[in-house]
C-alpha cells in the first residue's frame, strides 16, 4: 500500500533540501516516510562520503522518518545494487511513502524509473534544463516536474522555466499510464508549493490505481528485476576465481597482440561456460 517516489535532478537543484521539507510535510499528515539516498562512489578511492543524512538534520530527528544513505558502488542509474531490496524492507516495516533520491549524474539515472511508481524531476530556472531534459530522455519519463528555488528574485525566472517546460512537454508522446505530466514551482526555503506536489502525487496514485496501471507497472518492474538479477549473477561469474585466472591468460595474449580483445573475450566466455 506504499507509494514509491523517485526524485532526480542535476547537482545543485536542491534535492536534499526539497526532500527534507517534503518529508516533514508528509510526516505532519501522519505518513511514515522512508528516505533512501544514494551517494556516488569514487572510482579512484572506491569510497563514498554518505553525507546526505547530515544535510537533512531536522528530518532525521523525526520519529516517523527513516533515512538511509548508501553508496552506488558499481551500480549505474543513480541507485545502488540493493535499492529494490531496501524498498521492500521499508514497506515491510510499515512505511507509507518511500523516497529514493538519486545521484543526479545524467542519462543513466533513468534506471530508477524502473523501480518507482512516481518519477519526480526537479529543475532549476534558467539552466536550460527543459532542453537538456528532452535530450537526455529524462523529462519524457517524469510523471511530475518541479522547478525549485522559486523564491525571492528567482520567482519570475521559475515561472518562465515552468512555462518553457510545459511547452516542451507538448512535443512528447503520451505516457503509458495515461497521466498528463504536470509542472509546478516550489520553494524549499519558504515551504511554498510543497503541498501541491503531494496533491499531484496523490492525483497520480488515484488515477493509476483506477486504471490498473499501478499494479501492472509493478509487475513489469518485477520482471525487470529478474533480468537485472540474472545479469548480476553473470557479472559475479565473470569475476570468479576461475575467470580471473583465465582472464589473466587472455590479457597476456591481447598485450602480445596474439588475439584481438573481442576474440579473447569469446574464448574466455566459452571456457567459463
Amino acid at each position: 500500500n506504499s507509494i514509491r517516489i523517485g526524485i532526480t535532478g542535476v547537482p545543485g537543484v536542491g534535492k536534499s533540501t526539497f526532500i527534507e521539507v517534503f518529508g516533514e510535510h508528509l510526516a505532519t499528515r501522519e505518513k511514515k516516510v522512508g528516505v533512501l539516498t544514494v551517494d556516488p562512489t569514487s572510482r579512484k578511492t572506491k569510497g563514498s562520503i554518505l553525507g546526505d543524512k547530515t544535510r537533512m538534520e531536522r528530518l532525521s530527528r523525526n520519529p516517523n522518518v527513516f533515512i538511509r544513505p548508501s553508496p552506488t558502488g558499481l551500480a549505474l542509474g543513480g541507485v545502488t545494487m540493493h535499492t529494490r531490496e531496501a524498498i521492500l524492507l521499508l514497506e515491510a516495516a510499515g512505511y507509507d511513502v518511500i523516497l529514493i533520491e538519486t545521484v543526479g549524474v545524467g542519462q543513466s539515472e533513468t534506471v530508477v524509473r524502473g523501480m518507482v511508481d512516481f518519477f519526480l524531476l526537479l529543475m532549476l530556472a534558467g539552466a536550460g534544463d527543459e532542453l537538456q531534459g528532452i535530450k537526455k530522455g529524462i523529462m519524457e519519463m517524469a510523471d511530475g516536474i518541479v522547478v525549485t528555488k522559486a523564491d525571492g528574485d528567482n520567482v519570475k525566472a521559475a515561472n518562465q522555466a515552468k512555462a518553457d517546460a510545459l511547452q516542451a512537454l507538448h512535443f512528447q508522446q503520451a505516457s503509458d499510464s495515461g497521466w498528463k505530466t504536470n509542472v509546478l514551482t516550489a520553494s524549499s526555503v519558504e515551504g511554498k508549493g510543497v503541498g501541491d506536489v503531494w496533491k499531484m502525487i496523490e492525483g497520480f496514485t488515484s488515477h493509476a490505481t483506477k486504471t490498473g496501471y499501478l499494479q501492472e507497472n509493478r509487475l513489469r518492474q518485477q520482471e525487470q528485476w529478474l533480468e537485472e538479477a540474472i545479469t548480476a549473477l553473470y557479472h559475479d561469474l565473470m569475476h570468479s576465481a576461475v575467470a580471473t585466472k583465465e582472464k589473466a591468460l587472455m590479457m597476456k595474449k591481447v598485450r602480445n597482440r596474439q588475439l584481438l580483445p573481442t576474440e579473447a573475450a569469446e574464448i574466455l566466455w566459452k571456457k567459463i561456460r
